[in-house]
């Protein structure tokens, strides 16, 4: 029961609630510029892909800087060490997601929509552990 109460508490904390809130909004905007791109422009899957993904990782390295861990500082060196440590998380985060994406549309031939939805849980769990322990964590 304690357990039950701490993971309980962990995922009602604040910080879990605005990672929740800007992770979905970060999510939404990387399944719209990835399905206009892939279905409206017809453009191939690892192109949409790709600017889906610069978009909505410089849209949550603001978010997550600002509002779900709190870094405020925007000195030079922590502010560079930051951006470079959630660009390099997300790299991998991305290999994880070209992945997916493939094994999903071109293996399984799921629908790409689906798929990116899909990809989208794992790459959040992924990218929330890195940020915490990694990238924004507390001195």
């Amino acid at each position: 029961m304690k357990r039950l109460l701490k993971l309980w508490r962990f995922l009602t904390s604040p910080e879990m609630i605005l990672y929740l809130v800007f992770g979905v909004l970060t999510t939404v905007l990387n399944i719209a510029v990835f399905e206009f791109c892939y279905s409206a422009l017809r453009w191939p899957w690892q192109a949409a892909n790709a600017l889906a993904w610069v978009l909505a990782v410089a849209f949550a390295f603001i978010n997550n800087k600002l509002w779900v861990f709190r870094s405020s500082s925007f000195q030079a060196d922590v502010f560079w060490r930051e951006l470079l440590g959630f660009v390099a998380a997300r790299l991998l985060s991305l290999g994880v997601d070209y992945a997916c994406m493939w094994l999903f549309i071109d293996i399984l031939a799921w629908n790409s929509l689906a798929a990116k939805a899909v990809d989208n849980v794992i790459v959040i769990a992924i990218n929330y552990v890195l940020s915490k322990l990694v990238i924004f964590r507390k001195k």
